[in-house]
């Protein structure tokens, strides 16, 4: 297994933390409730709940493993040491999208906790590698399924 940090912002990290609290806390215990029913329902060969209940567990110890292991990874990146001058990992840049004519803010993470939904968008996507190392006034392009699109990079904020 190849031994790879997980870049994350401060916060990225802190939401891991709190959601592998929350598995190693009150889910493991709701899990255990619901096996302790379902087991006494009897006949665990055809019983659906206690089935349900035991896949549930498996989908969530998988879960625990994983966020144990991204955190025991976890490179964190500091917003007081970015440089506010290039778009890095941790950043927030507001570009001009020209396609859309519009003006869309970004933050740069680590794979591990973008969310598009967010805005926030990892460094190894298409429009994340073409940010990074960029600054204010430099007009990039991205090849998207629905063509090449151009964007302007209009501010970069270290926050």
């Amino acid at each position: 297994m190849a031994k790879e940090e997980v870049i994350l912002t401060r916060e990225g990290l802190q939401k891991l933390e709190e959601e592998l609290e929350e598995l190693k806390g009150p889910r493991r215990q709701e899990l255990a409730e619901r096996l302790k029913v379902a087991i006494s329902y009897g006949d665990l060969k055809e019983n659906s709940e206690y089935h349900s209940a035991k896949d549930d567990q498996a989908h969530m110890e998988t879960r625990i493993q994983i966020l144990e292991r991204m955190i025991r990874k976890a490179r964190v990146v500091d917003a007081d040491s970015l440089n506010a001058s290039v778009v890095q990992i941790g950043s927030t840049v507001t570009v001009h999208d020209r396609e859309f004519d519009e003006k869309v803010e970004y933050r740069i993470v680590g794979p591990a906790e973008a969310d598009v939904l967010e805005n926030r968008i990892s460094y190894e996507s298409p429009l994340g590698k073409e940010l990074i190392g960029k600054s204010v006034g430099a007009v990039i392009s991205v090849t998207a399924p629905m063509g090449v699109m151009e964007y302007e990079v209009l501010e970069i904020r270290a926050v």
